[in-house]
């Protein structure tokens, strides 16, 4: 179900004119799955080679090819034309490809992250493409017709892909005095933040997913960069 919305998402933005809006929506859809398929892995303990090379797989169309395919289409959209620089952001599905084989080889990463997941990568593009089309005159939708915006954030979110700053995972269980539990728990504070504030300044929804994704890197880098707070359980 992962693999079959992103497929229909790759197909929605590149054929229909409301396709970037579709793509996100199904990119949500895959998100949802994804996390189901590794929610019931875990409560029956049903682990597999085979299991965890067919998820990344799947990861890999959703949350690689589908978020590619729509920061391309949303600049070229914006610009009304296609240039050289439209194509920048195919570099995503190309460092979503080396982190997915990096995570799947990597021993360190069983319960946080070294590098910036796919899934949280892809929503955060996700997002900014969905507002650029749904609030044409937005200020999203000012800077993805820019020259260098997405290019730009294409560079910093390949590169954060595959770096090796520990993230903490949203999922797994870390004692509380641990820098990753702080960390979550400072994320999930400012996400209710960004919630309230959205509700009251009457924002399209999809600036929630945005602000939150931009908020967990955030958190995560400045984690790292200051000693008293590095290191969220990988060595």
């Amino acid at each position: 179900m992962n693999l079959l919305c992103g497929v229909l998402g790759v197909i929605f933005t590149l054929l229909f004119p409301d396709g970037v809006k579709t793509g996100f929506l199904l990119m949500g859809a895959a998100a949802v799955f994804d996390f189901l398929d590794g929610f019931a892995a875990r409560k029956l303990g049903a682990y597999s080679e085979i299991g965890k090379e067919l998820d990344s797989l799947c990861d890999m169309v959703s949350f690689g090819v589908l978020p590619s395919v729509m920061m391309v289409t949303t600049m070229a959209l914006k610009r009304g034309e296609v240039k050289f620089f439209c194509f920048i952001p195919v570099i995503i599905a190309i460092f979503s490809a080396l982190r997915l084989a990096k995570f799947n080889t990597d021993t360190r990463q069983k319960e946080t992250f070294l590098g910036l997941a796919t899934p949280a990568c892809a929503m955060l593009c996700g997002s900014l493409c969905y507002n650029a089309c749904a609030v044409p005159y937005g200020n999203i939708s000012f800077l993805s017709g820019t020259l260098w915006f997405i290019p730009v954030l294409s560079v910093i979110l390949s590169a954060l892909l595959v770096s090796e700053i520990p993230m903490f995972s949203l999922k797994a269980a870390y004692p509380k005095a641990s820098p990753a539990h702080m960390g979550r728990i400072s994320f999930f504070t400012i996400v209710a933040i960004i919630a309230v504030m959205v509700a009251v300044m009457g924002l399209n929804w999809s600036v929630i997913v945005l602000m939150t994704f931009s908020a967990y890197i955030l958190i995560n880098l400045v984690f790292h960069a200051f000693p008293s707070t590095r290191g969220l359980g990988v060595e």
